[in-house]
């Protein structure tokens, strides 16, 4: 499992895990808005990590930033330290 330590939101971290042909999988955020988060997981679940950062990035909500644009930061993080795999 992956984590990331948000920045800007009232969750603090989110946990996922990220499958060889990148399908995102087991999304948790820690803290934040428990039934938003819950919803955005389940939504996101099997979904390709391009498809997640083109949906979530630039969403805005406090700190000109919000838990799902977060979630595609991690992911953007993520493909950037993968990318010579």
């Amino acid at each position: 499992m992956l984590t990331y330590l948000t920045k800007g939101t009232c969750s603090k971290q989110i946990l996922y895990d990220v499958t060889p042909d990148n399908k995102l999988h087991n999304v948790k955020f820690v803290n934040g808005c428990s039934g938003n988060l819950q919803g955005i997981s389940k939504l996101v679940e099997g979904k390709d990590i391009d498809e997640v950062i083109a949906l979530l990035s630039g969403i805005k909500c406090r700190a000109n930033t919000s838990c799902p644009d977060q979630l595609a930061t991690a992911l953007k993080e993520y493909k950037a330290r993968n990318a010579d795999k």
